[in-house]
């Protein structure tokens, strides 16, 4: 069973804005057993959204088409629905009382205008999908045995949407295969050294198992699918295949769980073990707190972090000794390790990661080449340091240590 994914709107295409609907839309798609045949993405304009619509009725089950359905315009993906199905706009009095009530309720300092009721007319052989977080509904529509489905752009709008309404009703209209997915994280070897070592073991994967290598700088995942409609069948081997990896690559494999980042399993792990979090980050510039406060209840474990960009505020704020500094330079074990002391020290915490290095494009305080980079890790019971060459390209420095500071992190939190 396969589905299309179609997204309207200029901004995409011109690059204004990024689509993260069809990730998420694919997605959810996946967990129901939906495969995605195609992604596309298409102007605001008439003969171009009706193109898509012709094409992937051509080849897919399920159509779903997110934006266009705005009050203004330039949104005319319910016209061109209406041409495509030969129908008519007509008005659902249900839709009407959600808009005035929306505007009653929430915009009440702005008037209701006509534009704001148009967006109750629908086309009249679409069955409406409640939108309770905005003014645009859903549209549903069956054709010749493809269900095409039209969504707003807004993404928390969409999400609900998807979740709450088209999914189920997805998995109550339509017979699915089972798809099952298991995600190896391997970090420290690149995709080229793994291939060379699994090369047999790939070879005997049975012809319904795939493996996907998913590379990412310092780490890759080795994606495992199962697809077909015994789902005992596909579980079994998915568990013994991925079983089969750890003699072959175990020290390198940092866990198994379903695309979840690394971020994410630190957070569990503090959260199950009780324990918290600091980081005192240089040049990679809070970073690695974007990253851990970017998972929801971070807030129970993670208590903060200095960027000491600086090499003064890594003495006067985290307490690094001046010589410290002066015999090994800022960019060394030794500051790195007290960088980590410091923090921990200052925000009370069990745990805390310390970054330093030379992201360049020039040296700075230090004469360390460009690339050169320190991550301190303190814990409760010890501190250490290591030494990494990142490189010579900034971005790829600065991610290549956020992913070797979490790698290194896990390690020691999983001693606890």
């Amino acid at each position: 069973m396969f589905a299309d994914i179609i997204t309207i709107g200029d901004e995409i295409l011109i690059g204004q804005i990024i689509d993260t609907n069809s990730a998420f839309i694919a997605k959810e798609l996946n967990k129901i057993g939906i495969s995605v045949y195609q992604i596309t993405s298409v102007q605001d304009d008439r003969e171009h959204i009706l193109q898509a619509l012709v094409e992937s009725k051509a080849h897919a089950d399920i159509v779903i088409v997110t934006g266009g359905l705005g009050p203004t315009k330039d949104d005319i993906t319910k016209h061109t629905f209406c041409e495509f199905f030969n129908d008519e706009l007509v008005e659902d009095k249900k839709v009407l009382a959600h808009v005035e009530n929306l505007f009653a309720k929430y915009i009440s300092n702005t008037p209701i205008s006509d534009l704001n009721r148009k967006q109750a007319w629908v086309p009249s052989k679409a069955k409406v999908l409640h939108n309770e977080n905005g003014t645009a509904p859903g549209m549903w529509f069956y054709e010749d045995g493809t269900t095409f489905i039209s969504l707003p752009g807004v993404p928390f709008e969409m999400k609900h949407l998807i979740k709450e309404v088209v999914v189920p009703e997805l998995v109550r209209f339509y017979d699915r295969p089972h798809i099952i997915h298991k995600t190896i994280h391997t970090y420290g070897m690149g995709e080229s050294a793994i291939a060379q070592i699994i090369e047999e073991w790939e070879n005997n994967l049975p012809n319904f198992v795939k493996l996907a290598y998913l590379p990412s700088l310092g780490k890759v995942r080795l994606r495992l699918t199962a697809k077909g409609t015994d789902y005992s069948i596909l579980s079994s081997a998915i568990e013994l295949e991925s079983q089969k990896l750890f003699p072959l690559i175990g020290d390198i494999i940092l866990g198994s769980e379903e695309d979840e980042e690394l971020e994410e399993t630190i957070s569990k792990l503090l959260i199950e073990k009780g324990l918290t979090l600091s980081t005192a980050e240089s040049f990679t510039g809070g970073t690695i707190a974007s990253h851990l406060t970017a998972i929801p209840g971070a807030s129970a474990y993670f208590k903060g972090s200095v960027v000491s960009y600086a090499t003064e505020t890594k003495v006067n704020v985290l307490g690094v000794p001046q010589a410290l500094v002066d015999t090994y330079s800022v960019v060394s074990e030794q500051v790195a390790m007290a960088m980590a002391q410091g923090v921990k020290k200052l925000l009370d915490t069990d745990f805390a990661i310390a970054t330093t290095g030379n992201a360049g494009p020039t040296k700075g305080d230090s004469d360390a080449n460009v690339g050169t980079v320190y991550i301190g890790i303190a814990s409760p019971t010890h501190v250490f340091a290591l030494k990494f060459t990142m490189g010579s390209q900034r971005e790829r420095i600065v991610q290549k240590s956020v992913n070797k500071a979490l790698e290194l992190l896990q390690k020691e939190i999983i001693k606890m």
